[in-house]
């Protein structure tokens, strides 16, 4: 082996272990922002974010948005958001 095939072994290594970081990253992001935010589901959130992932990605940009948002908690927050 020479030294530019140790290279080449070293940056596929790197970038392999980036792309691994990349996806539990992507996995993690929603269910830590849901529990930041103190979502009432954040752990279906969170399970959700993963789901997401594994089943190729479509729906994991809906869950991301599921962890911004919450649902009203009163029927007073509930008819000020109907009247909007």
């Amino acid at each position: 082996m020479t030294g530019l095939d140790i290279f080449a072994l070293i940056v596929l290594f790197t970038i392999a272990c980036a792309l691994i970081a990349l996806v539990v990253f992507m996995g993690v992001w929603p269910g830590i922002i849901a529990k930041k935010r103190n979502h009432p589901y954040a752990e279906a959130v969170a399970i959700g974010g993963w789901v997401g992932l594994v089943f190729g990605g479509v729906l994991w940009p809906v869950i991301l948005i599921w962890a911004y948002t919450s649902p009203p908690t009163s029927q007073r927050e509930l008819s000020s958001r109907e009247m909007k």
